[in-house]
């Protein structure tokens, strides 16, 4: 039986994690990065913030929005208060060149993968893993990516595996360069 596009397209695109009907996070992931989007307050955005301070009495401050990354840990929140999200990934990174920031209204957070081509199959561990559809989905996504990486020259964008799909990672030698 095929599945339909767009299923398929859902399936390899972002990811939710809920509390309940609440959305806390999305996450997607490529050959090298993991990358988390957040919806924050209004008043954490710019935008916002020139009419909210105008606001303020005099001693306060605007809480601000804090990301703290580390090789298998991250935590998110809004000072002075406790960090709302504080796991353990679902997979390691670079510290170094992992990142946050405020973009068209979301907190997008950046993890650069400490092995390129691993697959995450959640991005915190104890939020749940990806369901077996979305997982190959998504391995087909990472092993398409990877030969487009390899071949430049030609288009995989029409490519379909047959089977059981392997990991990008370890395909065939692996990949050219690891980190």
């Amino acid at each position: 039986m095929e599945v339909p596009k767009a299923i398929q397209e859902k399936a390899r695109g972002r990811q939710q994690f809920k509390a309940g009907d609440q959305v806390v996070y999305e996450w997607e992931q490529t050959l090298e990065e993991v990358i988390m989007y957040f919806k924050p307050p209004q008043w954490a955005l710019p935008k916002y913030q020139k009419e909210l301070k105008k606001n303020l009495q005099p001693g306060q401050v605007l809480p601000s929005i804090f990301v703290n990354i580390e090789r298998d840990r991250i935590e998110v929140g809004v000072r002075p208060n406790p960090p709302f999200l504080t796991e353990e990934l679902g997979g390691l990174v670079i510290k170094s060149e992992s990142f946050w920031m405020l973009e068209d209204e979301e907190l997008v957070v950046n993890f650069q993968k400490m092995r390129k081509a691993e697959m995450w199959t959640c991005a915190c561990k104890r939020h749940g893993e990806l369901d077996p559809f979305t997982k190959t989905e998504v391995q087909k996504k990472l092993m398409l990516e990877r030969f487009q990486e390899e071949n430049p020259g030609f288009d995989f964008s029409n490519a379909q595996f047959n089977g059981m799909v392997p990991e990008a990672r370890t395909f065939m030698g692996g990949v050219s360069y690891t980190k």
